[in-house]
């Protein structure tokens, strides 16, 4: 695998697991009860970046090294995944 091909599988990896982590710890206005005029009352109360960030990054890092670890490592591809999968042909008599 390419450096190219690794950061693009990783940043697809990254974009998934960042939506996956953002409800995480999140409250909202309404339950924090301070609704600020002109906002929705589901908006984020106090958004911080640099946590969800971080644990988007660790979180995809950990993906992506088991991704890494079967493909390249381990030399399994997607028809290898296929080949597991059971036969469900009726048996003939």
């Amino acid at each position: 695998m390419g450096f190219g091909t690794g950061f693009a599988i990783f940043f697809i990896i990254w974009w998934v697991v960042l939506f996956t982590v953002l409800p995480f710890s999140a409250r909202s206005q309404a339950d924090e009860g301070e609704v600020t005029l002109g906002t929705t009352h589901s908006a984020p109360a106090d958004f911080r970046f640099w946590p969800v960030f971080l644990r988007t990054t660790l979180i995809s890092a950990a993906v992506f090294a088991a991704y890494f670890l079967v493909t390249v490592v381990g030399g399994y591809s997607l028809d290898d995944l296929i080949a597991l999968a059971p036969d469900f042909k009726p048996k003939a008599d």
